[in-house]
Order: C-alpha cells, then structure tokens, then sequence
C-alpha cells in the first residue's frame, strides 16, 4: 500500500528516474483491486439490464442511483490515476533500461510488449535515468545484515 500512495503522492508526474518493480506492481495490484471494487455494481446493473431486454421484461428506468454514482467515481478515479499510471511505468521502463518511449507501443495493440518489458529486473548500477533504486551496484545484491 506504501508504494501505491508513494506513486500517487509523490511521484504523480514524475517521468524521471526508476521505479523498482514492486513499486510498479504493487501500484498496478492496488489499482486494479479499486477498479474492480468500483466496477461490480456498474457492471451487475448492466448485466441486469441485459437481462431484462432479452426475456421481453419491461425495461426497468436503467441506471439505479447508486450504479449511477459508482460510475462517476469509476470515470474520475480512472481520469485521476492516467497520469501517475503512465509516470510508473515510465519509470519502471526506465530502470529495466528501455526508453520510456516504449510505452507508446500499448496505442499500437502492442501491451504486451510494455508488460514484458516491465517484468525484467534492474539493470545493476547506475543508467542515464538514475542510480539503480535497489542500491545494487556490480549486478550482486548487498550482503544480508547479520543482527
């Protein structure tokens, strides 16, 4: 949850840098869970209607109150996260060490590539984004600390 609201509060347009992947995977994670949470009404009022239209029922008056208010918050949370969901996976390109350019291949059916992408691990060191966010050097993590 930390590494959601990090993204959310202080990286929300933040292009530059890396992003470690259980930055970009706890965000995704959490994102998904509100949108789908969001989502079940919408979508059970229009499977509902669905219903009602292929049985020959009389049409119900459509959109309940609720499902109508669970929509709204659905588009403004989509519209509020665009842009701290695009930020993260920049980064998160980046420190695989691929151009963030590359996140452009999801407006070309290419999505899957992006996620590919953002499976790989670090590259050890320093790139021309950043110091690695792991505080990984030489490719070889730092030795465990003995308490």
């Amino acid at each position: 949850m930390n590494e959601y609201l990090n993204v959310i509060r202080n990286n929300y347009a933040n292009f530059t840098g890396r992003a470690r992947r259980r930055e970009y995977w706890m965000f995704a994670l959490i994102n998904t869970i509100i949108v789908t949470v969001l989502s079940i009404p919408v979508y059970g009022a229009a499977i509902g209607m669905a219903m009602q239209s292929d049985t020959g029922a009389a049409p119900s008056a459509g959109l309940t109150g609720t499902t109508l208010i669970f929509a709204v918050l659905m588009v403004i949370y989509a519209l509020a996260v665009m842009v701290p969901s695009i930020a993260v996976t920049v980064r998160r390109l980046h420190d695989a060490g691929f151009s963030g350019w590359l996140y452009l291949l999801n407006f070309i059916g290419l999505s899957i590539v992006v996620l590919v992408l953002c499976v790989l691990d670090s590259k050890p060191g320093s790139n021309k984004w950043g110091p690695n966010p792991k505080g990984v050097t030489d490719g070889t993590p730092a030795p465990a600390q003995n308490w």
